[in-house]
């Protein structure tokens, strides 16, 4: 039994699931027109409505759902933004589940929740109709679902591995970068098998780490039955009139896609890399210009605050993890070294801070956690917890107008209130 201290915060989750999904709403239709990337990715998603390839480089799970918004709800602005807010407030709401089955945690749960909220990333993409977030969010389901089935395996397991596999399947037809992640529940399974079971993992009936599962079925759930429903995502693709994919050609054109995706070597002039991202040292302007009747900026930047103090806070996650034994530390150390591992031995040659996206998710995890330990604490330190929290909320309504298109009464040198630093212009 559970203490009342640790009670699931569920209410909590939901609303500060339904606060950013305020937020979020707020201005979403500016501007009122294409930019940044939605140059590539609203205008591939037009052309499949019309049954034409495009933006070949990337799957095409996410300009789907794209194009679907388009058809049920027009070809406007806040249409082609609403996948990736519904799938920011889905993503949101998966990640505090899996803080919470994770850690049973509820300070935690809420802290985390409320740290990804604030932390800029999350927010500038929940409003750009770009593939990351439809494939993040999935991820966090994924990711959720599986350790949900860890926590409780004698609820309905069939369904969470059901659930976590379709997710997987549509994220990594979103976007690749989801991939590292995709694999862990999988090498988790297998690594809990053999803990319990020695090498004799096959075969043993009521074995670990879910009981009613066996490895053979474990394999199908994690394994076989994503890939197929990501093989499934390339269906319309089977029917275009010109340069069809062949279902059966799926290696030959993911060679082609990775040459189209190596193949962009034009220096960009937001370009950056992995250790300007872990020390928000390099900002992308998605938007400052003059629009909809006013100077209006979108900054994608970390928020200032909670990026530099989660990385005290992993190195605390990380020695909790291994000297403490806190698998819950160790588990959000490993996720943010995985998503942010894959750039830095990725050969692309052209990288972006949208790319933070993830690990910046699982740093506030780790930091939340920290935070969690300081919270439990009986003397002064206590205040320490929910100080951060208010610095971070501060951090993010003092650059809320710049990171969410609203009017800047100053001109166009509006910007320089929020340029802490040269690097950010």
């Amino acid at each position: 039994m559970q203490s009342a201290s640790e009670r699931d915060p569920l209410p909590w989750c939901l609303a500060l699931c339904f606060g950013f999904l305020l937020l979020c709403l707020h201005r979403l239709g500016l501007p009122n027109r294409i930019y940044f990337d939605e140059i590539h990715y609203v205008v591939a998603a037009r052309q499949l409505l019309e049954g034409v390839p495009a933006n070949r480089e990337h799957p095409m799970f996410a300009k789907e759902v794209i194009a679907a918004a388009i058809t049920v709800l027009g070809d406007r602005p806040w249409a082609w933004r609403v996948p990736s807010l519904i799938f920011g407030v889905l993503g949101l709401h998966a990640f505090g589940r899996l803080v919470w089955h994770v850690s049973q945690r509820r300070f935690a749960t809420i802290a985390a929740m409320f740290l990804l909220a604030v932390n800029f990333l999350w927010f500038v993409q929940s409003r750009i109709a770009m593939l990351d977030m439809i494939s993040a969010g999935l991820g966090m389901v994924a990711l959720w679902q599986f350790a949900a089935v860890l926590r409780e395996p004698s609820w309905r397991p069939r369904l969470r591995l059901a659930l976590c596999g379709l997710a997987m399947g549509l994220s990594l037809g979103a976007k690749w970068s989801i991939a590292p992640v995709l694999v862990l529940p999988g090498l988790l399974f297998l690594a809990l098998r053999v803990r319990e079971s020695g090498w004799r993992i096959v075969g043993r009936r009521g074995a670990g780490p879910i009981p009613r599962i066996s490895l053979v079925e474990a394999a199908w759930w994690l394994g076989a039955f994503p890939l197929g429903l990501y093989w499934l995502t390339y269906l319309p693709g089977f029917f275009w009139s010109s340069r069809a994919i062949e279902p059966l050609g799926f290696i030959p054109y993911h060679e082609y896609m990775i040459r189209l995706q190596d193949s962009v070597k034009r220096l960009h002039p937001y370009r950056s890399v992995w250790y300007q991202w872990v020390i928000n040292w390099r900002a992308i302007w998605y938007l400052y210009d003059d629009a909809d009747g006013g100077q209006r900026g979108i900054l994608l930047v970390g928020n200032p605050f909670t990026m530099l103090a989660g990385l005290p806070a992993l190195i605390w996650c990380a020695w909790a993890g291994l000297w403490r034994r806190r698998f819950d530390a160790l588990a959000f150390v490993v996720l943010y070294a995985v998503t942010l591992g894959i750039w830095i031995i990725n050969g692309k040659p052209i990288q972006f801070y949208y790319h933070y996206l993830l690990p910046s998710a699982f740093l506030m995890a780790c930091l939340a956690l920290a935070l969690d330990a300081v919270w439990r604490r009986s003397d002064w330190w206590r205040c320490l917890a929910p100080a951060a929290l208010t610095i971070a909320a501060g951090m993010f309504v003092y650059f809320y107008p710049i990171i969410s298109a609203a009017r800047l009464h100053h001109g166009k040198q509006s910007f320089m209130q929020w340029m802490w630093l040269d690097s950010w212009r």
